[in-house]
């Protein structure tokens, strides 16, 4: 899909991958894109940085795991553009502190609402209004803590697991409703979220790690949600962003 005029959604759009994926998609020459977040402030900050970049921006503070809020995103986007092409559904939150199993059984399904639930209703909401026009593409976040287990972190690993076989499940809708549904999957990313897992900054599990790693930039996820975006062969991909060596 040529990205040129088109008209997106991005969830999780304050900060970090979302925000990177877009101003990418402005500068990638689309048409407007709808940011979708519950951090009012930055969202305002992301919009001026999309804006800047050649695209229409529409801030709108939304909570992804609630449908009745998420649905009135998708209803504000069709009442302006009457149509839907591209959807990153980005919104995700870690667990602690306290990590697993201590978190609380309310910080878990929070977890699960956010990062499982609002890929679900996102997607569900999405092809309909994809369907009605020439199709589309939906890329999810998913996490390289699919493929492993993550002890202190078991609910949100459990999460992106869920991801990505949602992401395979959905093969089928190329066909049926002209909708590319994929996934990417980034290793340890410089943004805000793995920094707000410890009292004292990166949690003490992940902190060697992160300090070893050399640490992917938001932009690098960016691009590669750009790349399936665009490549009409991909369904069902699984994209690994690994750190570099």
């Amino acid at each position: 899909m040529e990205i040129e005029g088109r008209i997106a959604i991005v969830t999780g759009a304050a900060r970090g991958i979302g925000r990177a994926t877009g101003v990418a998609l402005a500068q990638a020459g689309a048409r407007s894109v709808a940011l979708v977040d519950v951090k009012a402030h930055e969202l305002a900050e992301a919009a001026d940085l999309v804006t800047d970049a050649g695209a229409e921006a529409l801030p709108l503070e939304a909570d992804v795991a609630n449908l009745d809020s998420l649905r009135a995103v998708f209803a504000e986007v069709v009442s302006r553009y009457e149509c839907l092409d591209i959807l990153h559904n980005n919104a995700g939150i870690g667990e602690g502190p306290p990590e697993w199993p201590e978190i609380t059984p309310e910080r878990s399904m929070a977890v699960v609402d956010v990062n499982l639930r609002g890929v679900i209703l996102g997607t569900h909401l999405a092809l309909p209004i994809m369907q009605r026009g020439n199709g589309g593409a939906i890329v999810q976040t998913a996490s390289g803590s699919a493929f492993m287990p993550l002890p202190p972190q078991a609910v949100y690993a459990a999460t992106k697991a869920g991801v990505v076989h949602f992401t395979r499940s959905c093969i089928p809708l190329q066909e049926t409703h002209g909708v590319r549904v994929n996934c990417v999957c980034p290793g340890l990313v410089n943004t805000d979220m793995p920094q707000e897992g410890g009292v004292d900054g990166v949690a003490p599990w992940l902190r060697t790690a992160w300090e070893s790693a050399n640490l992917l930039q938001p932009e690098d996820i960016a691009e590669a949600v750009l790349s399936l975006v665009r490549d009409d062969s991909k369904a069902g991909e699984v994209l690994e962003v690994d750190n570099p060596a």
